[in-house]
């Protein structure tokens, strides 16, 4: 059984594929760009933008009730 999982607090997935999907006991993260959930807007600087990615890669991991460590 698969479950997809979206949280606000990362980008909308746009098209037809889910933030993330449980298919058991696995999470399957979709790739992230370094867009602000908010503004929908791309931080400025590849720093910001590689910290926004990881932010918004938390933001759906904890929405599956994980973390980055897992």
């Amino acid at each position: 059984m698969r479950t997809p999982i979206q949280t606000k607090d990362a980008p909308a997935a746009i098209g037809t594929y889910s933030q993330a999907m449980r298919a058991g006991d696995a999470v399957y993260l979709s790739g992230q760009i370094g867009l602000d959930p908010h503004s929908m807007q791309l931080a400025e600087g590849i720093d910001a933008q590689i910290d926004r990615v990881f932010r918004n890669l938390a933001a759906v991991a904890r929405a599956a009730g994980l973390g980055l460590e897992h």
